[in-house]
């Protein structure tokens, strides 16, 4: 998994989804948001702050909010990835030959905006009650592979939390996909980074 140096990089690396990103791309970039590869991912963003992200995996295209559980959801598309898990991020999938709705796509994205710009958001817990947050990149690997979701739902969420934290915490993009590459073959083999320090 190489990291892509740019959104026409990612888009290209996307197989048969490449032509369907391409004008999702090209509909979140007319709600005039500013677009950057972040933690291998096509991210786009208003004053700094994360709106949404664009995505595929073999089932399908996905448009991320990360405050998606502010919208209103006016036609019901948004889903949680990790329901009982993720309390902001929401997702909305787009399946083959599926029209892409630009007037409904800029609507939830203008909301998002407002939501933002209005200072809405939804912050993470602290202490014991802390949600798990799967890194966006992780959650695109689970998506993509059944056997690893299964892997990595059979942890406790201390044991998640030690796979999101190490990922998570790294600034570097090419850091974080690097953790994501060592990080997978211990999940389905069923072993937590801090398993080596545990007697």
């Amino acid at each position: 998994m190489k990291t892509p140096k740019s959104v026409d990089h990612y888009i290209s690396e996307q197989g048969e989804w490449a032509e369907m990103l391409q004008k999702l791309r090209k509909i979140v970039r007319s709600a005039d948001l500013e677009e950057k590869i972040k933690w291998g991912m096509p991210f786009y963003i208003d004053r700094d702050k994360n709106i949404s992200s664009i995505f595929a995996t073999k089932d399908f295209v996905g448009l991320w909010f990360f405050q998606g559980a502010l919208l209103s959801d006016p036609y019901n598309v948004l889903s949680n990835a990790q329901e009982g898990k993720t309390k902001a991020m929401r997702r909305w999938k787009f399946f083959k030959n599926e029209d892409l709705d630009q007037n409904r796509i800029h609507e939830y994205l203008y909301e998002a905006i407002e939501n933002q710009r209005a200072g809405r958001e939804i912050k993470p817990q602290r202490g014991s009650k802390k949600p798990l947050i799967i890194p966006v990149e992780l959650q695109k690997a689970l998506d993509n592979d059944p056997i690893l979701n299964e892997a990595f739902n059979k942890f406790t969420l201390g044991r998640k939390r030690e796979f999101t934290d190490h990922i998570s915490e790294a600034k570097r993009e090419e850091t974080r996909i690097r953790r994501l590459e060592k990080s997978i073959p211990m999940i389905l083999e069923g072993i937590s980074p801090n398993d080596k320090y545990r007697k």
